[in-house]
């Protein structure tokens, strides 16, 4: 999307208030409104009127695709679809604040962990997609939006397709598409590709996320159109400069962008698999990949994956008792085993409106100590009232035998039952817990933090916007100043043509483009790297 022209007005919709433009493209506008009833903040996506006639099927079939899927915790939840009643189409859909992956990476490259499992939660949404019958065929980082809760959410399925017409699929953003897109007959060379199109770009997106720039950019030369497409089809994957990018992963994504679809790897869960792979050999928490369909694959439920990929199929909801613990040697399908030095992984944070719910603990999986049953078989009670000892009636005196001389076996034997039952009292209670005992000295408890630690940054005040001539001019003023503070702006459209650029000064002047109205966004940054939790938003009058 862009603002190279004027956006059309957000039109009335019945229960919703427009709030502002969230961008502009060439099919479409994005607004935030706010609903009124449940009150939330939304983002409406409302075609062209000049647009109407040649894509009111492809924006039917998105708001279908999207419907469909979009119960899953990584793609962009969709609330409800419509005309409008100037005749437009819309959609409304979960509004998502925080900056998409393509700012995020331009801003700094990502760490390899967070890479790793972002690349994983974004394939564990394509591989339900395929399941569905549908392939996305524009992944890449602008596509990838971010929850409030900052999980990643695919969203703009615009070109998506069924496997049914996956000839009549057109338009590719060219940094991120496989060779084949570029071929003499595109259409029939991606048809013939088919999932293999998306883990292509899985990987391509993974790869800009880690190196800050597309794959095949190259820095100080040429970057056009054709200088990538020519990269694209004869150029070897170029290694990261990172030391810390292990050569394993290095691997995964050159085979995941492989230039013959057959080479690469055939399923985007096989892809999220390989990166699961790389996070156990770095010693990460593994990422668990979430899979949407209703009668599972049955490779999905071997334990070869060692319980990392969550086939979610309907469940019912119900409380979870805490001191319940799942058995050392039963397989709860869903969830990985975690070690005492992994974190719990972010898939367990209730999301509303479209995430998961939670899978049970079968109370029957829970190890229990035995109850040894009593002699002749027949079940005794758990637990009975102690009762009087009643001495037996005195007998006749029999004269005992004289026992053999064993005493030196019978005290080995003493002393070694008595070892055996020493380790068994140890060892028991381990085993009905399933964990290991916590060393004496165990890491000391650290007080909870924000966990952006940007929550004492805040936004900039008496923020003001003008249109001077031909000219926007913008200014504001830092409330709370501290030594080393500077501010990152940026134009508000799509983030293909807005850059975040630094000042020191806060004031900003740009060309209005003959713009009626010029809207740019503010982050305060300290000198240690903390920034405004959310930018401030300034529009011209």
């Amino acid at each position: 999307m862009n603002q190279r022209r004027p956006a059309a007005p957000p039109p009335q919709l019945p229960g919703f208030t427009p709030l502002e433009l969230l961008g502009s493209g060439g099919f479409a506008d994005v607004y935030l409104y706010e609903q009124e009833l449940p009150r939330r903040r939304v983002a409406v996506k409302v075609l062209l009127p000049e647009r109407i006639s040649a894509s009111a099927a492809q924006f039917t079939a998105e708001a279908n695709v999207m419907a469909m899927l979009s119960t899953h915790p990584a793609i962009v939840t969709i609330y409800q679809a419509g005309v409008s009643s100037d005749g437009r189409p819309y959609l409304v859909m979960e509004y998502c604040p925080r900056p998409n992956l393509q700012v995020r990476y331009r801003r700094e490259p990502f760490s390899v962990a967070e890479a790793l499992r972002v690349g994983i939660q974004v394939a564990a949404a394509v591989e339900t997609a395929h399941r569905a019958g549908v392939q996305h065929r524009d992944i890449k980082p602008a596509n990838i939006l971010v929850t409030e809760y900052n999980r990643p959410a695919l969203t703009d399925f615009g070109i998506a397709t069924t496997s049914q017409d996956a000839s009549e699929m057109t338009g590719v953003s060219i940094p991120w598409s496989p060779p084949e897109a570029f071929a003499g007959d595109a259409a029939a060379e991606l048809a013939q590709s088919g999932a293999r199109v998306d883990v292509y770009q899985l990987g391509a997106t993974t790869y800009t996320l880690l190196a800050g720039r597309s794959p095949f950019e190259i820095p100080g030369q040429r970057n056009g159109s054709a200088e990538l497409i020519e990269r694209i089809a004869r150029m070897p994957l170029p290694a990261m400069e990172r030391p810390d990018v292990p050569t394993s992963l290095h691997v995964v994504l050159s085979r995941a962008m492989a230039k013959a679809p057959a080479d690469r790897y055939p399923s985007a869960v096989a892809f999220a698999r390989a990166l699961q792979k790389v996070q156990i050999e770095l010693a990460h928490s593994v990422t668990p990949i979430d899979i949407l369909d209703d009668q599972p694959d049955p490779e999905d439920l071997k334990d070869d994956d060692g319980g990392l990929t969550r086939v979610r199929g309907i469940t019912d909801i119900a409380p979870i008792e805490t001191a319940t613990r799942p058995s050392a040697t039963t397989k709860q399908v869903g969830t990985p085993t975690p070690t005492a030095s992994e974190p719990v992984d972010d898939a367990t944070v209730l999301r509303p409106a479209g995430g998961f719910a939670s899978s049970q603990i079968d109370d029957a999986t829970v190890l229990r100590p035995p109850a040894t049953p009593p002699a002749g078989g027949a079940s005794a009670p758990a637990w009975a009232p102690p009762t009087a000892h009643t001495p037996a009636a005195p007998g006749p005196q029999v004269a005992p035998e004289p026992a053999p001389r064993r005493w030196g076996a019978i005290i080995a034997a003493t002393v070694i039952g008595v070892a055996l039952l020493g380790i068994g009292a140890a060892t028991i209670p381990q085993l009905i817990s399933g964990v290991e005992p916590e060393p004496e000295n165990t890491t000391p408890v650290v007080a909870p933090q924000d966990p952006t630690g940007n929550s004492a940054v805040p936004q900039v005040t008496e923020t003001q916007g003008t249109i001077q001539g031909e000219n926007a001019v913008f200014t504001w003023k830092n409330p709370e100043p501290e030594a080393g503070d500077f501010f990152l702006w940026s134009r508000r459209m799509l983030p293909e043509d807005s850059k975040p650029v630094r000042t020191e000064e806060p004031t900003v002047t740009l060309p209005t483009g003959g713009e009626a109205q010029v809207c740019i966004e503010v982050t305060l940054v300290r000198a240690d790297g903390t920034f405004t939790r959310e930018p401030a938003r300034i529009c011209t009058d």
